[in-house]
């Protein structure tokens, strides 16, 4: 449960970023809107370096396989990042409509791929990643900046 419970928590983080952005969209506030979704897209984008750059090549070294859940979390990490740069355009001119619209997509397409990790691939990691090596992961992951 060791690598489960640490990004079920920063999923959840950046849930709480979201919204709060989304908030201060819909409140009409662009200056902290922009603070807030820059707040939400560097922890999101941070989270999946710590997956793609540790976790991932960790998990990928124990299984054999890159070509399986890692495979399909880093395409949609890609789906996730286009849609924070159009989303951080919409922030940028105060189109509240469109970022809305975006947030909308943005919020289905993070909860159907934090589910997946979270039940899937996370649940994976922690049976079948030895105990020590969990934790050397984990420790590195910490480190990880943008």
């Amino acid at each position: 449960m060791i690598i489960s419970s640490y990004m079920r928590r920063e999923h959840r983080e950046c849930d709480e970023l979201f919204a709060t952005a989304e908030k201060s969209v819909i409140d009409g506030n662009f200056e902290e809107a922009e603070k807030n979704f820059l707040l939400f897209a560097d922890e999101t984008l941070r989270h999946f370096k710590k997956e793609e750059e540790t976790l991932f090549p960790t998990f990928e070294k124990i299984s054999g396989s890159s070509e399986g859940p890692t495979m399909v979390m880093r395409h949609e990490h890609e789906q996730v990042r286009g849609l924070i740069g159009k989303m951080a355009g919409a922030v940028e001119s105060k189109d509240m409509d469109a970022y809305l619209s975006m947030a909308e997509s943005m919020m289905i397409l993070l909860q159907q791929h934090n589910m997946k990790e979270e039940q899937m691939l996370y649940a994976m990691c922690d049976r079948m990643i030895p105990q020590d090596e969990k934790e050397k992961t984990l420790e590195v992951m910490k480190t990880v900046e943008l």
